[in-house]
């Protein structure tokens, strides 16, 4: 599943390309996307201007002139800039055609991502009002993890997995973090002090930003928005190394189920 690098990656490739740019028209191939996408979204988007994108949490954001176009790439979607006279493949459900002759195009085979325009301020949307801070600006740090784990008992995985606790810390990085912390992903997390939750979260912040830095963790389906794999995968220091050994003190990286996700870790470096 796209996560935030992955995201952030896409967000600025395409960006250029779109930002002060006119919506010629909507063409829907397929409506039934996670949810149909409204029958009269054509005309409420048709003619207006695209003057900012910008992201929130998994959700890349177009604020036009009258209202905000809400995308989510769900399991397997991605976003092209395309030639608008471009065949579409079998599973491209959009374009988002703009005038000069380009349009955004949205490819999602398993059709779990989002298209919604909403005319409200998009804060005030309900897919978006409950989202926790972002990771990487100011407020984030380890006295708000530390005060939040405080009522909590359950694993530190999950607990920083929470997207209303903080958003974007998926699977992925989530292991990553929590192995250059040195703090073992089932440790409870009202038991870390806040020193660790200090530096938990300073990890957090490099490994999303050497993510983004290398174009996001390239796995089953995501490519960036230009085709080209991301490049992330080859700095994974634990996820999806199971047997293989620690690059800190070379033993085995063990893997077990927490919180229902494939956890990985070095049972020495990290308690």
């Amino acid at each position: 599943m796209p996560e935030l690098p992955e995201v952030e990656t896409t967000l600025r490739g395409i960006a250029p390309h779109l930002r002060g740019t006119c919506i010629n028209h909507l063409l829907v191939r397929e409506r039934r996307l996670r949810w149909p996408i409204p029958a009269d979204t054509e005309c409420q988007v048709r003619g207006q201007r695209i003057l900012a994108l910008r992201r929130r949490g998994k959700y890349l954001l177009l604020e036009l002139e009258r209202g905000t176009v809400l995308i989510h790439l769900g399991m397997s979607g991605s976003l092209r800039v395309l030639a608008s006279d471009t065949p579409p493949a079998k599973h491209d459900h959009l374009d988002l055609c703009l005038r000069g002759g380009k349009c955004l195009r949205m490819r999602d085979p398993r059709r779990f991502g989002v298209f919604l325009w909403t005319p409200e301020p998009s804060a005030d949307h309900p897919l978006l009002t409950h989202l926790g801070p972002e990771p990487l600006e100011p407020g984030f740090d380890g006295d708000y993890l530390y005060g939040r784990a405080r009522a909590r008992q359950c694993a530190v995985k999950p607990f920083i997995m929470d997207a209303e606790l903080v958003v974007g810390v998926g699977n992925i990085y989530a292991n990553e973090s929590l192995f250059r912390a040195g703090i073992h992903p089932a440790r409870p997390c009202n038991r870390i002090g806040r020193e660790r939750y200090w530096r938990l979260a300073a990890a957090i912040r490099a490994v999303l930003m050497s993510a983004i830095e290398q174009g996001g963790t390239t796995l089953r389906d995501f490519v960036r928005d230009d085709g080209g794999p991301g490049y992330f995968v080859r700095s994974l220091k634990v996820y999806s190394r199971a047997g293989k050994p620690c690059p800190r003190c070379g033993r085995p990286i063990r893997q077990r189920r927490i919180g229902q996700r494939s956890s990985f870790y070095c049972p020495k470096c990290q308690s």
